[in-house]
């Protein structure tokens, strides 16, 4: 009588799958299902939003954000794109530097908008803004639409960065200039260190205090681990078809400035 073959004990593998991956903080999720993650995260967040970067900061985003406009240099009649405006931080210095200037503001999450669109409102700017609900890796704009283009602590949260960079390029006239403001890398391997204790000692803990969110916060201290260096960026910025592209650290590299040209 023959015998049935032994049967195999080795641990089950995992089907393959060819649905892509991307990180929300340190998960690794499904690419469509990170722009739902990060709507909920702002969603949470946006009427403490203002305030939490202040807290979080000790104010200092202020001082990037003014050393954004200053690099950019507003014109007088452009009209700038502010991808992931959100409450309208950026745009509200464009404007105030540029006579006859103009800027839309796009965000993934309604309730951020309504926020700055509230702020706009109180300062009497409602005519020379436009508040757009819209996702950074397919903008709803014709090529060549806009004067310069900003994203402020925006890009770490897109699913697929090359992809917002790409649509950046699109949407700038020829002679328009990309310039992003977001969290980046300290140098200084020490010093890395102290920022980091601090970061995740803290910062979640004042989300939960102030915001009674300390999910969300813990996700934004995990992606901007995630983000690439200030080098690997700017190389990802030249890869989507930019020039002359050049950063600057803030703050010893907790944040940097990139900037890009469209020629």
């Amino acid at each position: 009588m023959s015998q049935s073959p032994p049967k195999d004990k080795s641990p089950a593998v995992p089907a393959e799958t060819d649905t892509p991956t991307t990180h929300f903080g340190r998960r690794i999720v499904p690419e469509a299902e990170k722009a739902k993650l990060v709507h909920g995260v702002f969603s949470s967040v946006a009427g403490k939003y203002d305030l939490m970067n202040d807290v979080m900061s000790l104010g200092i985003h202020r001082l990037w954000k003014d050393a954004m406009m200053d690099w950019l240099a507003p014109r007088p009649g452009q009209h700038l794109i502010d991808v992931a405006g959100g409450t309208g931080d950026i745009a509200f210095r464009f404007l105030a530097r540029a006579e006859d200037s103009r800027a839309t503001i796009v965000d993934l999450t309604e309730s951020m908008l309504a926020a700055g669109r509230q702020r706009g409102e109180a300062e009497n700017l409602s005519e020379r803004l436009s508040w757009v609900v819209g996702d950074a890796m397919k903008l709803p704009f014709a090529s060549g639409s806009f004067d310069a283009y900003t994203i402020s602590f925006g890009i770490r949260n897109v699913t697929r960065i090359a992809d917002a960079l790409s649509e950046a390029y699109r949407v700038l006239r020829r002679g328009g200039r990309l310039m992003v403001l977001e969290f980046s890398h300290i140098p200084n391997a020490g010093l890395q260190r102290l920022y980091d204790l601090y970061s995740f000692a803290c910062i979640p803990r004042m989300g939960q205090i102030i915001a009674n969110d300390r999910d969300s916060y813990q996700y934004l201290v995990e992606s901007i681990r995630r983000f690439p260096p200030q080098e690997e960026f700017a190389d990802m910025i030249r890869a989507a078809g930019f020039e002359n592209v050049s950063w600057r650290n803030l703050t010893m590299g907790v944040a940097a400035l990139h900037s890009g040209w469209k020629l």
